[in-house]
């Protein structure tokens, strides 16, 4: 059962697993990277992929986990002074993995591999949300395979 209140579809407990099916590719919290061992471990022994205007670290791990990868996305203060215009390029990066992360989670659950991300905003002007969706669709293509 669903329950709209303004704009917002909420789904109650009765709901049955149709609705679990309905809301697709969301972005858990355990889905992001915190640990600050996992993301010294992630930066010091981590490989890298370049697709501009993002950079890609990542690292395979063997922590269990609910999620097959962890992942953080980070804008630099020294680019962008203002916080808002860092976080509206991190609701973009998010937003474009949110969205192209199905595919490369089935083939890391296919393979049996666990993986920490990091999605480093590497250009010193703001770009266009497809620009980001491109080379993030991009990245995770080079990460999986």
């Amino acid at each position: 059962m669903s329950i709209k209140v303004k704009n917002y579809l909420y789904h109650t407990k009765s709901c049955t697993s149709v609705c679990s099916m309905s809301v697709k590719n969301t972005f858990h919290k355990q889905e992001k990277l915190c640990s600050k061992t996992h993301m010294q471990t992630l930066f010091n022994q981590g490989k890298s992929q370049l697709t501009y205007p993002i950079k890609l670290v990542y690292i395979q791990t063997q922590t269990e986990r609910k999620f097959p990868a962890q992942s953080m996305f980070v804008v630099p203060k020294k680019s962008f002074k203002k916080a808002h215009d860092r976080n509206k390029l991190k609701r973009r990066m998010r937003e474009a993995f949110r969205l192209n992360k199905t595919e490369f989670y089935q083939k890391l659950q296919n393979e049996n591999k666990l993986m920490n991300l990091a999605f480093i905003f590497i250009s010193k002007k703001s770009e266009s949300y497809q620009s980001i969706e491109k080379a993030t669709k991009a990245l995770l293509i080079k990460a999986g395979g």
